[in-house]
């Protein structure tokens, strides 16, 4: 998570909206792959992108919310 989450998402504002997220499939550990990106730094990119007006597949990874298709 980065410094920015904090301005975008506030501990209020994510417990509000926790209760809606999907809950996360176990992974399977053979075939793991990448990890998930977390739900509040998914939340913090679609905040971000809406904000800005970026498009999606321009989101910037340094900001650490994931892809834009992850978002």
């Amino acid at each position: 998570m980065t410094g920015s989450d904090k301005e975008l998402i506030d501990d209020k504002q994510r417990s509000l909206l926790e209760p809606l997220s999907p809950a996360q499939a176990p992974r399977n550990r053979q075939h793991a792959g990448r990890k998930p990106t977390s739900d509040r730094a998914v939340l913090a990119g679609i905040v971000f992108v809406l904000r800005t007006g970026v498009a999606w597949n321009l989101l910037p990874r340094e900001t650490g919310y994931g892809s834009g298709a992850a978002c």
